[in-house]
Parts: structure tokens; sequence; C-alpha cells
């Protein structure tokens, strides 16, 4: 397997790469990521309620009382998920692992990728805890049509290793994810590819940590190392 690795250690390359968001940029990249996930599901509880109202549709309530509590659903997990993805969590220090796992299922149902967690109960920093659930829920993003998404975390002479591995037909990542992972600002594609993938390189290597990826046929493989003590 060969990995690509991240630019932790040669972000600054030659000094031809463009320069890296900070600051309000990264806060109004991140904040527009959160807006495009919010709004297909707020938009379909206002459909629904729009049902609800119209009197010529009241043969489609229960599709609409179905639609809404799906809807609302989504948007819970999607605001619990993004609190500890992105967010501070309110004043959290550690997150159990099991937490993380619930967290990233309410966001997964539904999709075509199965995960499993091979992860045995432990408590995490906030920042591993961001890197893990960052990380699952990119690997199980790199299947599109389906397969298997499996997850690991164990401990090694004083790093954490976090990996992800998607095995299925059509495994990939779109060319703004990779660019993202290794630590690269985008100069071409769209933001809203590039920013998750970029937000946990950054995550990482915050705390002195590395990204590795390697993307193989039928196969996307992620592997983060962070050291325990931050």
């Amino acid at each position: 397997m060969s990995f690509l690795t991240d630019a932790a250690h040669t972000a600054a390359d030659n000094g031809t790469q463009p320069a890296l968001p900070q600051g309000a940029e990264l806060t109004a990249l991140v904040a527009a990521k959160l807006c495009h996930d919010f709004i297909s599901p707020s938009g379909a509880v206002m459909s629904g309620l729009d049902l609800l109202d119209d009197p010529t549709a009241q043969d489609m309530r229960d599709d609409a009382m179905g639609l809404i509590r799906q809807s609302a659903r989504k948007m819970i997990s999607l605001v619990n998920f993004s609190r500890v993805a992105f967010g501070a969590s309110t004043s959290a220090e550690t997150f159990a692992s099991d937490e993380l796992h619930a967290l990233l299922l309410g966001l997964t149902e539904g999709g075509r990728a199965q995960i499993e967690w091979r992860i045995a109960p432990c408590n995490l920093p906030k920042a591993h805890a961001r890197a893990l659930l960052n990380l699952a829920y990119l690997t199980a993003g790199a299947l599109p049509m389906g397969g298997t998404a499996v997850i690991t975390c164990r401990e090694e002479n004083g790093w954490l290793l976090i990996a992800g591995q998607a095995e299925g037909g059509r495994a990939r990542l779109k060319p703004e994810a990779l660019t993202g992972l290794r630590g690269q600002a985008l100069t071409e594609g769209l933001h809203g590819q590039w920013i998750q993938p970029y937000w946990l390189w950054l995550t990482v290597s915050e705390v002195g940590g590395r990204l590795d990826t390697a993307v193989e046929e039928q196969r996307v493989s992620l592997l983060a190392r962070l050291p325990m003590t931050v």
C-alpha cells in the first residue's frame, strides 16, 4: 500500500503553494459547509408543513408528518455531529468512543456504506475525538456505491493511531478531498468538497500529528497519528 504523505511538514513546499485560509476566511468556509448540510433537511421540514397547510392535500397528511419527523431527526443528527466535529461542544474536554459512534451512525443512517466500528470503549481528548469523527465520516463517504468502512483506533508508543479503510466498488476520494487531506490550498474545484478533509488535516496537524492517505482500486485508506499528550 502506497500512502500519500500529508503536507504537515511540507505545507510551505517551495513557496509556490497559495496561502491557506485562516481566521475569518476559514470560519466562513466551515459555516458555508454547515449551511449546505442543513438546508436540505430544513427545506424538507418546510415542504412537509406546506402540505399540512394545503387544504387540497389533506390526504397526504401522513406522508407530510413522516417527512417532517424524518427531516427533523436528520437535523438533530447534523447538529449533534457538527458540535463535536467542527465546534467546541460546550465545555466537554473528553468524549466516550461509544458516544462518537452514535453520532456517526445518526448522520450516516440510510447510507450505502456499512460501518464496522472496531473500537473498544474508551475516552478521548477533544482534538482526538474530533479527528476520529471526521476521519470516520470521510471514510464512509468514500463509498458512494456501497461497501464496508472499517474504523479502528489504538495506542502505540505514546501515539493514538486512528485508521479508516473503505472497501467497495468505486471507492474513491474526489480531487478536492485529496487536496484537503494533504493540507493544501484549493486552486480549483468546490470548497464544499474540500473543507471537511482540510479540517481533518488541520485538526491532526495542530496537535503535532500526521495524516496519511492511500487510494487504490476499490480501496481508500486514511491514517491519523496523534500524540496522546497534547
